[in-house]
């Protein structure tokens, strides 16, 4: 163990908080895992938090298996993994999945051993490595919106048309943050601000049909309408619509100031994803106001830290590389937050490496690893291609 400890490369507070958070996460998750057993009679409490300790250990060791990679790696491995993930988002669309009785086509069964994988997470990682990758490769050139269709929005569109059928908020988030990077890499404003007004008056017409002809968009579009009309005009809402914000908005008034303390919850029993969606109000209402803004900290701490990583990167592609990974951990974990408190509408986003869940952990300790590579100075210096390795090469013909 010793000799693996001193084996860690890159940004020491990183490693730090990433510890701090999972060992914290072991907390809500042991309390709230009564929901599971008891309400939905689904294993033991002991049983929950050894699956949670097993995910986060492989988690971990995903971050430390990929902070050994050179960053210029991520460049030929994005070339690789890209027609991938197209593939299984494709294949996602295919496999029939229900959650109370609507369709919820997001996971796939790994085989042989049957875990459930969310694809769009997978997807959204390397589709902010394949962004970074072209933007540093344009970055002291002039570009036109027709040279950059087939490299840049092709699989921007694919992957964003892919994911929103049955994830319109994933697929919004990952938008977003699309639009952020390129912002951050330098892509000319004027192709940005047109992009975005077409998207808004997509969005406009999305929303036109979504209102007046629901029964024409995919079976999931009944619950976007739900929860936007829950969100914009709750006292209208009805009482099974609001049941699940309203039960996080009590937990967070019930916490007061310090909580009830460890164990204490009583929401947690009847709150349905006391484990994933709505652990943070689980965490107030166990911890107070003074254990929320605890965990805000941290996550604003890794955010300082991931913008510190970036700032000190020797090259474009590392530096756009960190924040097209690690702002989206960060931003993920404020639209948690502020869906429990009402600012957002239900989205289902999970709190990065506290919530319950194989593959969100995994592909948070996956874009972790990567800004921990980025953040070891050594990685940069004196990289020589080596023309019988195929993903030296990509890197750096690519």
């Amino acid at each position: 163990m010793l000799a693996l400890l001193k084996n860690l490369k890159g940004d020491k507070a990183i490693w730090g908080i990433v510890a701090l958070l999972a060992l914290f996460s072991f907390l809500p998750v042991y309390s709230a895992s009564t929901n599971l057993v008891y309400v939905k009679d689904s294993g033991t409490t002991v049983g929950h938090l050894v699956k949670h300790g097993v995910l986060l250990f492989l988690g971990f060791m995903i971050i430390y298996a990929v902070h050994r990679i050179p960053t210029n790696y991520f460049k030929g491995l994005s070339l690789i993994a890209m027609p991938i993930v197209l593939i299984l988002l494709g294949y996602t669309l295919t496999v029939e999945t229900n959650i109370g009785g609507v369709s919820a086509n997001r996971w796939i069964k790994i085989p042989f051993v049957g875990i459930p994988f969310q694809t769009s997470t997978l997807a959204s990682v390397v589709l902010m490595i394949w962004i970074a990758r072209y933007l540093s490769k344009i970055r002291d050139t002039k570009i036109t919106f027709t040279e950059s269709i087939l490299p840049l929005w092709l699989p921007v569109g694919l992957v964003i048309g892919l994911i929103l059928p049955a994830n319109f908020s994933t697929a919004a988030i990952v938008g977003l943050l699309v639009m952020i990077l390129c912002f951050l890499g330098g892509y000319p404003l004027k192709y940005l601000f047109a992009i975005s007004g077409t998207g808004l008056v997509l969005a406009g017409m999305f929303l036109f049909v979504l209102f007046k002809a629901p029964d024409a968009l995919p079976d999931r579009a009944g619950t976007w309408k739900s929860r936007i009309e829950t969100f914009l005009h709750p006292e209208e809402a009805s009482a099974d619509a609001n049941r699940q914000v309203n039960y996080a908005k009590m937990a967070v008034a019930e916490g007061g100031l310090f909580g009830k303390g460890a164990g204490k919850s009583v929401m947690k029993n009847i709150l349905s994803q006391s484990t994933s969606d709505f652990i943070f109000a689980i965490i107030i209402e166990e911890y107070g106001l003074i254990g929320g803004l605890g965990l805000l900290f941290f996550y604003l701490l890794l955010l300082f830290r991931i913008v510190v990583v970036a700032n000190s990167a020797k090259t474009v592609f590392a530096k756009l590389l960190v924040i097209g990974v690690g702002l989206p951990i960060v931003f993920q974990a404020f639209i948690n937050m502020g869906v429990v408190v009402q600012l957002f509408p239900t989205t289902g986003q999970p709190l990065p490496l506290i919530s319950m869940g194989g593959t969100a952990i995994w592909m948070t300790c996956l874009a972790i690893g990567i800004v921990l590579s980025a953040s070891d100075k050594k990685q940069e210096e004196g990289l020589n291609i080596d023309d019988n390795n195929p993903l030296e090469v990509l890197s750096g013909q690519l």
